[in-house]
């Protein structure tokens, strides 16, 4: 059996939905995390979507941020947001486990029975994160984005304590080392590149969670978002900043990474594209 999960910005779902729609049609893959989806639940084009035969759950915003999944297999325990501060009202994160052949079964939130929820594809916790941008280093969005990272890490941390397969996919705003960066003296100290971030990144990595792309293109220069200005997708001027972090129980079943950059080439395309992670 193999499943195959993606994670994308689409930086506003409703101009993007052609695009959206086309891509599930042609890719089909079978759990989609989005970020930056920008509108309220209700407005989220979910009967289009639900028409090719996908699941959802969404956690939307209006104007700003918003995340969703879609799933081909039902999902449940869908939880919104993160715990740690309750005046952050910002549309940011959903987790959701995916019951791949329905046997999965969860009692209050809390850690699965590892009798009902033996480790295969019975039950696979998947999560979308959109990580602020932080605007600068020096404006008070940058604590905002490093302060979300520490209630990152923390939930992480919990969920990592459960016998389950865990991917947590989505827009990070970080390129983890100057190899994600086509131009690193450019881009030293932005809030995609500073130290602080680089190392909250490598606090994440360091709870048991493994960046898909990397483990798989050790040496690769690919990238995930290029700005709209300057033609920078034309001249390759990119980042990757969009990632796939695993748990150790579904790197053991890892078996392929890619950068969909023709997505970014569409007529009205995102500024980002999917990456998508396969499993067998």
């Amino acid at each position: 059996m193999t499943i195959r999960i993606a994670t994308w910005n689409v930086n506003s779902v409703k101009p993007r939905l052609r695009q959206l729609l086309e891509w599930l049609k042609a890719d089909a893959p079978d759990v989609v995390l989005l970020q930056e989806i920008k509108c309220v639940d209700e407005a989220f084009p979910a009967m289009e979507i639900e028409e090719l035969g996908y699941n959802i759950a969404v956690h939307g915003q209006k104007t700003y941020n918003g995340v969703a999944i879609l799933s081909k297999y039902p999902l449940e325990d869908v939880s919104k947001g993160l715990a740690g501060d309750e005046n952050d009202l910002q549309a940011r994160y959903i987790e959701a486990v995916v019951s791949i052949n329905g046997k999965c079964q969860i009692s209050n939130g809390n850690k699965p029975s590892v009798d009902l929820c033996p480790l295969s594809f019975d039950i696979l916790r998947v999560a979308s994160v959109y990580v602020p941008n932080g605007q600068t280093a020096d404006s008070e969005k940058f604590p905002y984005k490093l302060a979300f990272l520490e209630r990152l890490y923390a939930h992480l941390k919990q969920l990592l304590t459960y016998n389950e397969m865990l991917v947590v996919g989505g827009d990070y705003n970080i390129a983890p080392t100057d190899d994600d960066v086509h131009d690193p003296a450019l881009w030293r100290g932005s809030v995609l590149t500073h130290d602080e971030v680089r190392k909250q990144f490598r606090r994440l990595q360091n709870l048991g969670l493994h960046d898909a792309y990397r483990l798989l293109h050790p040496n690769a220069h690919e990238y995930s978002w290029w700005d709209y200005r300057s033609n920078g997708f034309v001249r390759d001027n990119g980042l990757r900043i969009d990632h796939l972090l695993l748990s150790a129980q579904s790197v053991d079943k890892l078996s392929g990474c890619v950068i969909e950059r023709n997505m970014r080439g569409v007529e009205k395309a995102s500024d980002h594209t999917p990456v998508v992670v396969e499993f067998t």
